[in-house]
């Protein structure tokens, strides 16, 4: 006999409903999209997300809304991801999105910290033509953002060998493999029809809280209600992760044989369960770094990964989106009954993961010969921000790059731009088409400025704290200063700024994280590593903004007097601990 009621049922949350009740991704968007109002309700805003949109507000402006008498108190405004896999892209598919944030944006793109393209200032009436813009140069906003796989990351260097190539392919496989194969994409942003699919007898989808099977006719890898919440993937190799791959609800380490011009990928390790969100106040939340799941030889790693997936669709917490990411079913299940769901799910025995370890980060900056006799150049794009002001006039400098020597693009997970393919008598143009613009070159930029990267938050992140993109640069002069002055000015170490704990820059695993905590204060945390593949721990909380290079200065002091032959700067942190920094530093 069944004794179970209603009232044993978990109290799922609002999204959860709002994605049940969606017709795979609709919802009330058709008819928001044709009122005049200036912004969308809830339920769609939630649902956008999923379509590759955020509504947000200009933060700078709310007093000026207010005493305008704006609906809502508010400027509201639209940011748009484009999906770039392994942020790889043509010079036409970036003159396209330059030419969209002059025509429908504020002026300005951004390159991501997962690999893509980001424009913020779309107005609600401009959205479908923005993002049937994006689709007309081959490339998507969907799945983005939302409670899907997002967009693919991967090591972006483009050297002509076999590693690289099957590296960069997985990641555009897993990208087709993963999409939303709902129709209401291309119904609302293609099309002028948005009737939707049919659905089963007996109406539309009901909502599940676990056991999502396998048949859905519509996702079938997904189900109705998609993911308890997202789920990123990314692409790297041991001497290379650049990809930040523990930083992933996947990562796949490329293992290889073979040396030279015969190396090649024999298959992949999986790690699992990294991710960076936690909220402060809510002891339930941490940063994780993913663990060695299991060894898949190549043309099996992405059968594995759906098994992962779906195991998390089934099994995820979709009652508490703070605790929906991988992440946390796998710290409570513990790996080993996480590993055994995942091989039911997958139908086979997964092999161990190979002893296999991350030994570099290579950022592609600067020139580099990529096998065919040809180069590639990699610029640092601060915070990865493209713009022109003043003297600076990066978005010119690639307008006419892109339209001179058209170069195949790569966008890389620091921000930074790759140049593929200039040939070598074409060097010389490049870097003075960027000098004539007054873009430093790579070389000119400081080591520590060229290791950072800092999230947008204000003034168009809602969930912004404080300042980030445009108060870590003024750190960076200062700490430059301090570094010169102690002969460190060469030293590599990642330095990573959000303005909320979210952790949109991957701050946690970095030698050097700012986590905004209140305005114009952050959590700083220390201890982390340029391989990524360690989480840092807080040094102080709640530094002022004016006070963070001279803290440091005092820590970098101290691993200049102390520290051991070529031992980096996360190293020495973590090797001496808190304590002991803090009264070295602090006393």
């Amino acid at each position: 006999m069944n004794d179970r009621t209603d009232t044993d049922a978990p109290e799922l949350t609002p999204v959860e409903g709002f994605k049940a009740a969606s017709t795979y991704l609709r919802g009330p968007i058709p008819a928001e999209l044709a009122n005049d109002e200036p912004n969308f309700s809830g339920e769609s805003i939630q649902l956008l997300k999923h379509h590759g949109t955020y509504e947000q507000d200009d933060r700078d402006r709310r007093k000026e809304a207010k005493e305008a008498g704006v609906p809502g108190g508010k400027y509201y405004s639209m940011m748009v991801r484009t999906v770039i896999p392994g942020g790889k892209l043509t010079s036409a598919q970036l003159l396209a999105e330059l030419d969209l944030c002059d025509d429908v944006g504020n002026t300005t793109l951004r390159f991501t910290t997962r690999q893509g393209i980001q424009l913020h200032g779309i107005l609600k009436g401009d959205l479908k033509r923005y993002i049937a813009a994006v689709n007309a140069v081959q490339l998507t906003t969907l799945a983005a953002c939302g409670d899907v796989a997002r967009n693919m990351m991967c090591s972006p260097i483009p050297k002509k060998d076999a590693v690289y190539d099957a590296m960069q392919q997985l990641a555009a496989d897993l990208k087709e493999h993963f999409k939303p194969q709902t129709g209401a994409y291309h119904e609302l942003w293609i099309t002028d029809s948005a009737t939707g699919e049919k659905t089963r007898a007996g109406g539309g989808p009901t909502l599940r809280t676990s056991g999502i099977k396998d048949g859905d006719a519509i996702e079938p890898i997904y189900g109705a209600t998609y993911l308890p919440r997202k789920f990123k993937m990314g692409v790297g190799l041991p001497g290379d992760n650049a990809a930040d791959l523990y930083s992933q609800d996947i990562g796949f380490l490329a293992i290889t044989e073979g040396s030279g011009q015969e190396e090649r990928v024999v298959g992949y390790n999986l790690l699992v369960g990294g991710g960076f969100g936690r909220t402060p106040s809510a002891a339930k939340t941490f940063a994780a770094v993913a663990q060695p799941l299991c060894y898949c030889p190549a043309g099996e790693e992405i059968a594995a990964a759906e098994a992962v997936m779906k195991v998390q669709r089934d099994f995820g917490d979709r009652t508490d989106r703070k605790t929906a990411r991988l992440k946390y079913l796998v710290h409570n299940w513990g790996l080993e009954k996480f590993k055994a769901k995942v091989e039911e799910y997958a139908g086979r025995d997964l092999a161990a993961p190979l002893p296999v370890l991350v030994n570099e980060h290579n950022d592609g900056m600067g020139w580099h010969e990529q096998g065919d006799g040809r180069w590639y150049y990699g610029l640092n794009v601060e915070n990865g921000r493209v713009k022109d002001e003043g003297t600076f006039r990066l978005k010119s400098a690639l307008r006419e790059i892109g339209t001179t020597l058209a170069p195949e693009l790569r966008i890389t997970p620091h921000q930074g731009v790759i140049f593929c393919d200039i040939e070598p008598q074409d060097r010389t143009k490049l870097e003075a088409i960027l000098k004539a613009h007054g873009v430093p070159l790579t070389e000119e930029v400081s080591i520590a400025r060229r290791w950072s990267m800092a999230c947008p938050a204000m003034p168009t992140c809602g969930l912004a704290i404080t300042e980030s993109e445009r108060a870590l640069p003024g750190i960076l002069d200062q700490l430059d200063t301090v570094l010169a002055e102690l002969g460190l000015q060469d030293e590599p170490f990642t330095t990573r700024m959000t303005g909320c704990p979210n952790g949109c820059a991957r701050p946690y695993n970095s030698d050097i994280g700012l986590v905004g905590r209140a305005k114009e204060k952050y959590t700083l945390f220390l201890g982390g590593s340029r391989l990524g593949h360690r989480l840092n721990w807080i040094y102080k909380d709640m530094v002022l903004a004016d006070e963070v290079a001279a803290t440091l200065g005092r820590v970098f002091a101290h691993f200049k007097a102390e520290r051991q032959p070529n031992e980096p700067f996360g190293d020495f942190c973590d090797r001496v601990g808190k304590d002991a920094l803090l009264a070295a530093c602090e006393a």
